[in-house]
């Protein structure tokens, strides 16, 4: 055979393999999978793209990005997308080929302190080509290994980094391509690739569907499995977490940019219909305005909020929601019973009557001179504030009837303070959700009745009341504010600042050293708001976050954490040194500190090192008789005496050695 003869033959053969290529590439694709179908079932979070490059290109270049990659942390977190970057020798090389490409990333717990990431990548018509499969191998640089092995005959391409030691697992299912740094997710993903379970799940279908893909990414919760990925954060969820977990299926986010300081989100979640008897009763109960907030101190931490039509409606859609379960219905009434049997209300007429179209959570910063180190209290919106009262007053006589309480209203800030000592009711009345308010204290502000475990929260909220020191009035939340319907089933608004504060507080010192550290990583998200709306028969959701330079937020914040060393040595310091430069008039200033119970006769509190701080006499929760304040070292230094709540007589006030410095009469 001639070279000439040859050379036809070659050329023909080109032509033909080009024009069989060409016939492949344009024909009609009919064998071709969703990448959710490869999602395994166990994903607590899913991310979907449809231009990938575009997305994480705007998201890498943000400010809330470029911050939270300083953390040590946080970059942990992320370092697989991270290291996806760097795994090609020219990335450009490669995206340049596969392109703007429908994209999901998911989040797997693969132990109960480690997670791993899947990613899949529609080729689309390019997967035919195989230009990618078959030469996947030429694209990595000398810095990695490269090696192939066979998993249920697909071929699994690894791709072995020699600096860090970790390798990244590449298949191809069909016009998929399949990545993850973990091995056994792309077996999963290989496994089930026939058989999908998410990607079929109808309750995901719905959430999907109503999502669509319009914006920058989306994203989809799975809750089911929620509880798992709080392992790696603490040795035990919450039983809010396990709560969440069990209650809702799927949530999906649209997001976007809304400026450079907003993240927004808007989408759609699914309840799970077997364990939601709450939601599911707020969902046929329309929406409510919320105005909590007008009485909502600015200390407030967290406010989730309930409202509907009318409670009235609710409570009837929480009793047939609850008749679906015979049973559970059946002890829930006959408990019901007894308590209206034993006191002789009218759960209806007493209660359900005159209660409006709000109930809210507020759980708050400590006020500067509480003794607690957490407040929370229980909102109700009421119709009528005096047919509450009316009714309320009757419940106080019936209990005084029945039972050995003999708490006698006292009145603080022309508010009256009562005792609802029926224990559990709450949590019978309204659910388990309810249960931490527990024979509670109450009083009115306005048109609200506020619940609190503990009198000295409600005189605290009282106080920022009447200082016009209320949520509604901080520029900061009504501006975020402005990002929500003004009508939800159920609101959550978070101050992020205040709750580090609350937190910190509440922490033992070694918690305290790990907040402190990784603070500007927590409060850089001052404000977070979400909003629950019914929808059918799911919720629409809204999700909100808020970023701001952590300096800015700390001067708004005003943080002044400190060790307890430092505190008393603080302390000490201040109080020894500085009680001559004192103006006379202010060393009888009292300091607010209010009893947790106002049934106390005596009250008392110590300094870090255990000496005492403040002795003082009570008579139906305001000082009466005795007074005496001491220093750290022990020796007195303020002495009086109160009649009502009001300083009376002759007051004696002494330095830090006991020396009489100053005399004044009441």
């Amino acid at each position: 055979m001639t070279k000439k003869n040859i050379l036809k033959i070659l050329i023909l053969l080109v032509i033909s393999f080009i024009a069989y290529q060409l016939y492949i590439f344009l024909t009609p694709q009919d064998d071709t999978l969703q990448g959710i179908y490869l999602v395994p079932k166990d994903a607590v979070f899913i991310v979907e793209t449809q231009e990938p490059i575009d997305t994480w290109d705007e998201i890498s270049k943000s400010d809330v990005w470029k911050h939270l990659q300083t953390n040590a942390y946080f970059k942990d977190l992320t370092s697989s997308l991270n290291e996806l970057d760097g795994v090609f020798h020219e990335k450009k090389k490669v995206f340049d080929i596969i392109g703007n490409r429908s994209t999901f990333i998911s989040v797997h717990m693969i132990s109960k302190k480690k997670y791993g990431l899947l990613f899949t990548v529609d080729l689309q018509k390019i997967s035919r080509l195989n230009i990618l499969k078959n030469n996947i191998g030429k694209f990595v640089s000398k810095n990695f290994k490269f090696s192939k092995r066979k998993y249920h005959n697909f071929t699994i391409n690894e791709i072995y980094d020699k600096k860090s030691r970790e390798t990244l697992y590449i298949t191809f299912i069909k016009n998929q391509l399949v990545a993850s740094y973990t091995h056994t997710l792309i077996e999963a993903s290989i496994d089930q690739h026939l058989e999908p379970i998410i990607g079929r799940d109808l309750n995901f279908i719905e959430v999907k569907k109503k999502v669509g893909d319009d914006d920058l990414f989306r994203l989809f919760i799975q809750y089911k499995y929620l509880d798992n990925y709080m392992y790696y954060f603490s040795d035990k969820p919450t039983e809010t977490v396990k709560l969440i977990s069990n209650t809702l299926l799927y949530s999906g986010f649209s997001f976007d940019f809304k400026n450079e300081n907003t993240i927004y989100a808007n989408g759609f979640t699914n309840t799970n219909e077997s364990t939601s008897n709450y939601l599911k009763a707020l969902q046929k109960s329309g929406k409510g305005i919320r105005t909590i907030d007008k009485i909502a101190p600015k200390r407030t931490a967290i406010y989730m909020s309930f409202a509907f039509d009318s409670f009235s409606e609710f409570y009837t859609n929480f009793e047939e929601v609850q008749k679906e379960n015979t049973k559970s219905y059946k002890t829930y009434q006959n408990n019901l019973d007894k308590v209206q049997n034993f006191l002789n209300i009218d759960l209806k007429k007493n209660f359900i009557n005159w209660m409006g179209s709000e109930i809210a959570i507020l759980q708050m910063q400590s006020a500067k001179y509480s003794n607690l180190k957490n407040e929370t209290a229980l909102v109700i919106k009421v119709k009528d504030i005096d047919d509450a009262k009316k009714n309320l007053n009757y419940v106080l006589k019936q209990i005084k009837k029945r039972t050995p309480v003999k708490f006698k209203t006292i009145e603080y800030n022309k508010h009256k303070i009562n005792y609802l000592s029926i224990k559990g009711f709450f949590k019978l009345f309204l659910g388990s959700f309810f249960k931490e308010f527990d024979k509670p204290y109450f009083t009115y502000i306005d048109d609200y009745v506020v619940f609190s475990n503990y009198p000295s929260t409600l005189k605290n909220i009282i106080d920022d009341y009447e200082n016009n020191d209320v949520l509604i009035k901080a520029k900061d939340y009504k501006k975020f504010k402005s990002n929500f319907e003004k009508k939800s089933s159920v609101c959550s608004y978070i101050n992020t600042a205040t709750l580090y504060k609350s937190l910190f507080q509440l922490a033992d010192n070694n918690t305290k050293l790990k907040l402190k550290q990784n603070k500007d990583y927590i409060i850089c998200f001052p404000q977070i708001g979400f909003q629950l709306s019914p929808y059918v028969n799911m919720f629409e959701s809204t999700f909100v976050i808020n970023y701001q330079d952590p300096k800015v937020v700390k001067n708004k914040a005003q943080f002044k954490e400190i060790t307890v060393e430092k505190e008393l040595e603080t302390t000490q310091t201040n109080e020894t040194s500085n009680i001559l430069n004192t103006k006379k008039e202010d060393l009888f200033i009292v300091e607010k500190i209010y009893p947790k119970d106002l049934d106390i006769k005596e009250f008392t509190t110590k300094y870090k090192n255990g000496k005492i701080h403040i002795l003082a006499k009570y008579k139906n929760g305001l000082k009466h008789g005795r007074y005496k304040e001491y220093y750290p070292n022990g020796e007195v230094k303020l002495t009086g005496k109160f009649k009502k709540g009001k300083q009376v007589g002759t007051w004696k006030a002494y330095n830090a050695n006991g020396k009489l410095i100053h005399k004044k009469r009441f």
